[in-house]
């Protein structure tokens, strides 16, 4: 259970970054919100990389190229569904112009996924004991 909180917070503080690139290039630079949204999520990615592999796995000691290379795998599936959740859901409601709406179905699908697909395989695949 230590180790999901641990996740949590992680996936927490790479939110937090990850929204602020949305935001910022969404709002500021008049972005595309799908390609604000894969910006964001490769800018939390990296941070959740690190602070998984030291913190909450403790596999800093472990081969970082076999770790980077999973966690590209799994992230590039993770970017995926984040994007293809986000425009699923605004594209068929039309809120695509609310950035509060943007906001709520970004964290939303984030979450969902984070909870699931994320969280399942970096425990599993990514830094998972390799003998």
């Amino acid at each position: 259970m230590i180790k999901f909180l641990k996740a949590q917070a992680s996936s927490l503080i790479a939110t937090g970054l990850d929204f602020l690139v949305v935001i910022l290039l969404s709002t500021q630079a008049g972005a595309w919100y799908v390609g604000a949204n894969m910006a964001g999520t490769f800018t939390g990615g990296a941070a959740n990389f690190m602070i998984n592999r030291q913190w909450v796995f403790n596999k800093e000691k472990g081969a970082i190229g076999g770790q980077a290379l999973r966690y590209g795998i799994t992230w590039v599936g993770n970017m995926l569904l984040n994007a293809a959740g986000v425009w699923l859901i605004l594209h068929f409601t039309g809120w695509y112009s609310l950035i509060d709406r943007v906001a709520m179905v970004k964290m939303t699908v984030s979450l969902l996924i984070g909870f699931t697909y994320s969280y399942i395989m970096q425990k599993r695949f990514v830094f998972k004991d390799v003998r």
